[in-house]
């Protein structure tokens, strides 16, 4: 675990990070090492995993929902900016699909930023790499992220104070003082795994890019509005922008062997039953993500755009 700790800082120039059970766990730790509790508010975007929703309550803070640009799914900063208030005490910038957030406008406010690179690793902004922006940075390492541990997550952060309190609450064995602690551990099996996995990021990540250049070729004259292709960005996710039909096409594409989702099960918004989320519900409606993983061959992701050609033109023209 300690090795593992110590590679994945250094491949983002910063001090050894604090290996936990999972993304979520860490983003817990992140928040409490922060001091961020009952009373606190924290920004959000809608648009993202609930697993950041429930970090947010299981710190005993009040969620505040952002609204995102509907075509990247990123948090919105001029939304950012309209609801913060006296209590607001953190704001989450995620880097959604692999897309980095605009870092320079979320951190203007001047609050603390935990960036959530769980989909974004090995990603820049602005040539820097992502993680090394706000005062925490947490990863995952989930079976479907961009390298896996299985299960697991890490906190990283250039303040060696957060590190020590992050570790300090990580686990509660052999302590002479007694306070509320976390059996939030990484096992050494998971980090062995990691290890293997993080050799392999730059060529993971070369042939993720390989498999959407060949999307952009093959779907560039259908109807769709394709993901932004930014030099520095990795591709966790290929989403793309349907006018509509989103549904039928996942069924259509389903019918021919062919997995497809809404990259968001669903956004925030509509858990918490608010409304004003214009953007965040314009992706939802329109987000289709296509498969893309370093096991995939191009010759299989043509077939996934013919399928997609066919149920076009069968069905949607």
């Amino acid at each position: 675990v300690k090795a593992f700790e110590g590679e994945l800082g250094r491949l983002h120039g910063l001090p050894p990070g604090v290996a936990a059970s999972s993304g979520t766990a860490a983003l817990h730790l992140a928040l409490l090492s922060l001091g961020v509790g009952p009373g606190d508010e924290v920004l959000l975007p809608s648009y993202v995993c609930s697993a950041v929703l429930h970090a947010v309550f299981h710190a005993g803070a009040h969620p505040v929902l952002v609204d995102v640009d509907p075509l990247t799914g990123n948090l919105d900063p001029g939304d950012l900016k309209k609801r913060l208030t006296a209590k607001s005490k953190v704001i989450i910038a995620v880097h959604l699909f692999g897309l980095p957030a605009v870092m320079d406008e979320i951190l203007a406010p001047g609050l603390p930023v935990i960036e959530d690179c769980a989909q974004a690793l090995g990603a820049k902004f602005r040539g820097k790499m992502v993680g090394g922006f706000g005062e925490i940075a947490v990863c995952s390492f989930y079976a479907t992220k961009l390298i896996t541990t299985g299960e697991g997550g890490m906190l990283l952060s250039h303040d060696p104070a957060l590190l020590d309190k992050a570790r300090d609450l990580r686990e509660y064995d052999k302590r002479d003082g007694f306070a509320v602690r976390f059996n939030y551990k990484m096992t050494d099996l998971q980090a062995a795994l990691g290890r293997s996995r993080l050799g392999k990021l730059e060529t993971f990540l070369k042939q993720r890019e390989i498999l959407a250049g060949v999307y952009r070729e093959y779907l560039a004259h259908l109807p769709f509005t394709l993901p932004p292709s930014l030099p520095e960005r990795v591709y966790y996710r290929y989403v793309i922008s349907v006018q509509r039909h989103v549904q039928d096409l996942i069924q259509g594409l389903t019918q021919q062997h062919v997995e497809s989702a809404r990259p968001i099960h669903r956004p925030l918004h509509h858990h918490l039953n608010l409304e004003g989320y214009p953007g965040a519900e314009m992706a939802w409606n329109s987000h289709l993500s296509l498969p893309i993983h370093p096991s995939l061959s191009p010759q299989e992701v043509r077939r996934i755009c013919k399928a997609l050609q066919l149920l076009i033109k069968e069905n949607f023209q």
